[in-house]
């Protein structure tokens, strides 16, 4: 992470939106388990949006349960078969807006695309504030090819979390310890950030008495982020001292070509194999953009979105499916990747949940039910495919449910979810 000296209101605030993923703890020893020797080794989630929707011809098996017919995208995954599930019927209540839903991905928070809209805490951000500080960063948001304000992870108080565009940076803020004297200006600079959010924050109560009932309920949230910020920033000058674990991995490298889609996917997906094997947090969310974008992919020639509006040409569809399979394909690379690394005596995919889907179920007529949704590892009695309702869709966020306890997070609620995801067993 890159620490700016000058600290405006607006700096400030995207930097420390950031900073929810600045270090906390020494992530080699998790603090719950310091002096258990025969702790398990703990529990991580990733939740992971590809934001213009996956054909669900492609996706979807026609049969459910376990031994359902691989489709196109799902033979990427084939041999993850056993040790995921698929959803069909499952959606979001009352979240609409076509595009707007990807606000919406993880908090479920309704009708994203509406007036006035304020989201709600995202799923990846109850887990981290849930879960404490046990790790060195409470959660990794990562961003590929995001613009503005996209981005699917929200604060308590309902404000976008900025994503991290560079491997790079997040691997020098996970491995590289930094000298003596850029150690005391990193704690120098938090304190004098402290301190500025003590004068804004007294700059900002004056001004609540001069303002309408808006935007004194802006000023509220805003509020409330810079109560988030400040617990952040104690922790994080608590902690910036302690060593960072090593690593034998060499250092990565930012492609800085935008049309490289699936490289930067392959990029943030090291990242988060690298944070979860050092423990240097339990929690990722991984936003994927490609509705600008013209993939460097042979076979690809139009801009990403556009193509989503297909209307059945074939031409469309064949370009949509190099797109969305060279997606599937690093996933499938990050899968084989946790499974290959070994943390008490099994796989580190067993011990981590992998959420990936989309908030758009059909891009093609902008529709925001029936979402193509997976879910991989986390040690779970996988249930091949479980297919609901698709007129009448299962809420998603009965899954989100599912996942929390599975961190061991007490839940039995989150957004509008009814109870646990109905058919998946721990």
């Amino acid at each position: 992470m890159i620490h700016a000296r000058s600290l405006s209101r607006r700096t400030f605030l995207r930097g420390a939106g950031v900073a929810l993923s600045l270090p906390l703890l020494d992530a080699m020893m998790p603090a719950v388990g310091r002096g258990q020797a025969n702790a398990s080794p703990p529990r991580r989630m990733i939740a992971v949006q590809t934001n213009t929707g996956i054909l669900p011809q492609n996706f979807f098996p026609a049969d459910a349960g376990r031994n359902y017919t691989l489709t196109p995208y799902l033979r990427f995954l084939e041999e993850f078969k056993e040790r995921m599930t698929v959803f069909s019927g499952v959606s979001h209540p009352a979240v609409d807006g076509a595009h707007e839903a990807e606000r919406s991905f993880l908090s479920a928070a309704p009708h994203p695309g509406g007036a006035g809209f304020r989201n709600t805490i995202s799923v990846d951000q109850f887990a981290a504030e849930r879960l404490g500080p046990v790790t060195r960063f409470p959660s990794f948001v990562l961003d590929v090819n995001g613009e503005g304000t996209q981005g699917m992870s929200y604060s308590r108080s309902g404000v976008k979390i900025p994503g991290e565009k560079s491997p790079a940076a997040l691997f020098r803020a996970m491995f590289v310890q930094g000298s003596t004297a850029e150690v005391d200006a990193r704690v120098a600079d938090l304190r004098r950030g402290r301190s500025l959010l003590d004068f804004v924050a007294d700059d900002a109560r004056q001004l609540g008495k001069k303002v309408g009932p808006a935007d004194r309920d802006r000023l509220d949230q805003y509020f409330n982020a810079l109560r988030d910020l400040e617990r952040q920033l104690e922790q994080t000058q608590a902690w910036e001292r302690r060593p960072r674990p090593a690593t034998a991995a060499r250092p990565l490298v930012d492609e800085t070509e935008r049309r490289k889609l699936i490289e930067r996917i392959r990029l943030m997906f090291d990242v988060a194999k690298l944070a979860f094997q050092s423990d240097s947090t339990r929690v990722v969310s991984l936003f994927i953009n490609t509705y600008s974008i013209v993939a460097d992919l042979p076979g690809v020639t139009a801009e990403t979105h556009s193509i989503t509006h297909h209307g059945g040409r074939q031409e469309a569809l064949a370009q949509l499916f190099i797109i969305e399979s060279e997606q599937i394909k690093a996933l499938a690379g990050f899968l084989a990747g946790l499974n290959a690394i070994r943390e008490g005596g099994e796989p580190l995919l067993d011990r981590t949940m992998v959420l990936y889907g989309t908030p758009m179920g059909n891009a093609n007529s902008h529709a925001n039910t029936n979402l193509p949704i997976l879910l991989a590892g986390g040690g779970f009695r996988h249930a091949g495919h479980l297919a609901f309702d698709r007129q009448r869709n299962y809420p998603l966020p009965n899954l989100f449910v599912s996942m929390l306890q599975r961190l061991g997070i007490e839940t039995d609620r989150f957004a509008t979810s009814t109870g646990t995801m109905r058919g998946l067993e721990s």
